[in-house]
């Protein structure tokens, strides 16, 4: 129990010592990350939709 209790003390420490983002900084990282992931989808989204078209004429005519 004394192991758990020590290891608490210092993690609380170390979090402590951390820099850590503003509310700006967050939310415009947010922001950069829901922007990537849409491009990226709509870009998987199109390639799959060509492959499965050139596909379909190569196999199903």
């Amino acid at each position: 129990m004394k192991r758990i209790w020590q290891f608490l003390v210092e993690a609380r420490a170390e979090l402590k010592k951390a820099t850590w983002p503003s509310w700006d900084e967050v939310s415009r990282s947010t922001i950069v990350v829901f922007i990537t992931v849409i491009i990226f989808a709509v870009m998987i989204y199109l390639v799959d939709g060509g492959i499965d078209r050139l596909f379909s004429k190569i196999i199903g005519g």
